[in-house]
């Protein structure tokens, strides 16, 4: 069983333990403790998530839902059924079994017996083309794995695997000279995974498990369908080298896909059992589907959704995953974080509207916020990838978290409408500044920074209001329904904005040459002229924050 090393409640301090005791004792444990912030997602949706799931079946509505949040732990006959569980399918979880090894492939080989490092399993180590910046190995360095890690770093490949060339297996009908092409990347790897996070591991599995639809009879984790290879009934199943492009069976099947065939080959040293050696091929395929993904938020075709509902078209309005954008912080993404979806008629509409829907576990959420205690502490996890070079290489890894008051998920409150008032106040601050600057230095001769060149005053600004949108988030939870708190809330927003502001403007200024104060006259490619000067430039700015921060602007007249 492939061990886990979470924080233990009220303590603070890493403990190891493996699957069986994190589940049972899930209340006393904070969160886990992982070597790359991709590595959480991976174990709650490979290991922890469906294994609760499959013991315990999805609560069967919002009601029974609460009712198993509510509770804070499994309650005792739950720990029965879940050591029931691993007691029957104890043998699928042998990291290192001869006939089904977990998340494996046994024999899986090549034509020529070629195996590669366990390098090739760590994000963060340096083999192939993938050689991430600062690593402190090298391709050459051998890199020993202890079972535990080898089997987390196993769970992470099945998920964020780099896309390109894999090696070709025996067994696999569609190698072709030894290898296989126009693989994808993990699974995860093609999303931006969203993951609300509780106080207790127990409340994060509860957060991320959706309630409503039962699973499918043929909806199985994989170490319950690699049971099945060979079997007619099963074309599908992840025990063997042969992979296929199809639709998920359901949420357990999503969870635990097998997006890589894999077989660790363990060795014994002096330290023990260790994996130095592994073989890596291509897996199945997924068609990603908003039907079965709760992990991300969508962004969606508007004109097709339009068209649906004036009744020419039947399908579906497409989606895709939307994916996070490294060094653009949590907050900036909010609008499509809150795109909660209504029932009836407005579904659609609300989606449209914003271009987005938010993951399903966040909208579920928006159904239960009565149910949960009040002024809930909610985190939200963002995790990503950035991958290069045809997505062979990984160039960057995207995490952040923020809090995330649970009325915020409510379309037509007050906070929501705050939060979203405040992110769209910081984008147009940096935009002032931008131009700004840009104004001044035409007015000294010189071209405006380019938006993908360099670093902007606008990218400073958005920088220093960081830690205020943070604070914002923060208050927000505790407001209620009380609406004169929130207002207040907004009103020092503006007035700490206003001010990071002006310290970045006042740095603009500091730069400006002798000739900005005269000015320079432009024409522009419409033939219109324009004299850009210092007085001209600030003038505009002073305009352009008072428009943007009314509630200060109407303050400062007041007093």
């Amino acid at each position: 069983m492939p061990d886990a090393q979470p924080r233990n409640h009220g303590i603070g301090t890493p403990e190891d333990v493996g699957a069986r005791h994190l589940l049972l004792e899930a209340h006393c444990f904070q969160d886990l403790v992982v070597d790359l912030p991709t590595q959480k997602p991976a174990l709650f949706r490979q290991l922890l998530l469906p294994l609760v799931v499959d013991a315990l079946g999805r609560p069967a509505n919002a009601t029974e839902w609460a009712a198993m949040f509510r509770a804070g732990r499994f309650s005792p006959e739950q720990q029965d059924t879940l050591n029931a569980y691993f007691d029957r399918h104890r043998s699928l979880f042998e990291l290192f079994d001869a006939s089904a090894p977990f998340a494996q492939v046994p024999d899986l080989r090549t034509a020529k017996g070629e195996t590669k490092g366990a390098a090739l399993l760590v994000a963060t180590a340096a083999t192939g083309n993938n050689v991430p910046l600062f690593s402190s190995r090298t391709e050459g360095d051998p890199l020993e794995l202890t079972p535990a890690q080898a089997a987390r770093w196993l769970l992470h490949t099945h998920c964020w695997d780099t896309a390109a060339i894999k090696t070709g297996a025996v067994g696999d009908p569609q190698v072709k000279a030894g290898k296989t092409t126009g693989n994808p990347v993990g699974v995860l790897g093609q999303l931006g995974v969203v993951m609300p996070m509780g106080r207790t591991v127990y409340e994060t599995l509860m957060l991320n498990i959706p309630y409503g639809q039962p699973l499918l009879s043929d909806d199985l984790p994989q170490w319950r369908r690699r049971t099945q290879a060979g079997k007619a009934e099963d074309t599908f199943s992840p025990g063997t080298p042969a992979w296929l492009t199809r639709a998920p069976r359901g949420l357990l099947d999503v969870w635990t896909w097998q997006s890589r065939r894999v077989r660790l080959l363990p060795e014994e040293t002096p330290d023990g059992t260790r994996v130095a050696r592994v073989i890596v091929a291509a897996g199945d395929r997924l068609d990603i589907s908003p039907d079965h993904e709760p992990h991300t938020a969508w962004i969606i075709d508007s004109a097709a959704s339009s068209a649906k509902r004036r009744g020419k078209k039947k399908a579906v309005a497409p989606a895709r995953p939307r994916r996070h954008q490294p060094g653009k912080a949590a907050w900036r993404g909010l609008e499509a974080l809150l795109a909660v979806e209504r029932s009836g008629d407005q579904r659609d509409a609300t989606a449209t509207r914003s271009g987005f829907r938010t993951s399903d576990l966040l909208g579920q959420l928006s159904v239960v916020t009565d149910r949960m205690p009040e002024r809930y502490p909610l985190q939200v996890e963002l995790t990503g990838m950035a991958y290069g070079n045809q997505s062979a290489v990984i160039e960057d890894v995207f995490f952040d978290a923020i809090p995330l008051p649970l009325t915020s998920l409510d379309p037509d409150g007050f906070v929501y409408v705050s939060l979203l008032e405040a992110v769209d106040q910081a984008e147009k601050l940096a935009v002032a500044v931008n131009n700004l600057s840009a104004d001044l230095r035409r007015a000294a001769g010189t071209e405006p920074i380019p938006w993908d060149k360099g670093q902007r005053p606008g990218d400073t600004l958005l920088h220093a209001l960081d830690p205020l949108v943070r604070r914002l988030l923060t208050g927000l939870r505790t407001v209620g329904d009380d609406l004169d708190l929130c207002e207040r809330g907004a009103a020092a927003w503006e007035e700490k904005a206003g001010r990071e502001t002006w310290k970045v403007a006042e740095q603009v200024f500091s730069t400006v040459a002798p000739g900005v104060f005269s000015g320079r006259r432009l024409t522009s490619k419409d033939g219109a002229e324009r004299t850009y000067r210092l007085s001209t430039a600030e003038r505009s700015f002073r305009y352009r924050l008072d428009a943007i921060l009314a509630r200060r602007a109407a303050a400062r007249r007041a007093a």
